[in-house]
């Protein structure tokens, strides 16, 4: 597992009532394989929208984004969504879950995008496993507390072994124990070699990481 994410000169503007809203302006930051590092800053001030970007889930419109040298924005909207399947993960505060899959299915639900290989139901296993979720293999996202449901996200997030793992507001929803658990998860994974970039506005969420940059008005500080 190795890998590079350069953001260079990124911006991302949209058209309001009053003209050109900046939400991200001329932001650039490289991570390279090993680090875990956190952006801090308020709510609303383009945190989200720049790690939406650096995800290949939102067209900068200007400046580019690139993992190990490839801007998946060069690529047609599907081959965008295998290489964000086979090198991204992604952990949100909302956990986005499939509500009527039970956990292992939702782990699974990761490699939707790729050709399986017959090995993803072991891995799958092991992370289950990792996350302490063995008892709750069959049980669906309602049927969990806060806490479970977030180890699923991550265990789904880690399930193809991405090289960049993007995490917004991860703990937002968590108790001190669980969100310590998260954090801990993110910092074992990027020295395990991948690149880590967590978004949020909790001061203490960046204690794990590796560097922490401030950001505010949709620049980094």
């Amino acid at each position: 597992m190795s890998a590079r994410l350069q953001i260079e000169s990124l911006s991302k503007s949209y058209s309001g009532p009053k003209g050109r809203i900046d939400v991200v302006n001329e932001v650039s930051l490289t991570i390279n394989a090993g680090e875990f590092v956190a952006v801090q800053g308020p709510s609303g001030c383009g945190k989200t929208t720049l790690l939406l970007a650096a995800g290949a889930l939102l067209q900068p419109t200007r400046g580019r984004v690139l993992l190990n040298g490839q801007d998946p924005y060069e690529l047609s909207s599907g081959q965008r969504a295998q290489f964000r399947a086979l090198n991204i993960g992604f952990v949100f505060q909302q956990f986005h879950l499939v509500p009527y899959l039970d956990v292992l299915d939702n782990i699974l639900a990761s490699t939707l995008a790729l050709k399986r290989n017959g090995n993803e139901h072991g891995r799958a296993l092991e992370l289950v496993e990792q996350f302490g979720l063995t008892n709750r293999l069959r049980h669906i996202p309602a049927a969990l507390s806060t806490g479970e449901r977030q180890r699923v996200a991550l265990a789904r997030a880690l399930l193809n072994n991405p090289k960049l793992l993007l995490a917004d507001e991860p703990t937002g929803n968590l108790d001190e124990e669980n969100g310590q658990v998260v954090m801990r998860c993110l910092a074992d994974f990027a020295r395990a070699g991948a690149a880590v970039l967590l978004v949020t506005h909790e001061p203490r969420a960046g204690d794990h990481a590796s560097r922490v940059v401030k950001m505010d008005g949709g620049k980094l500080r």
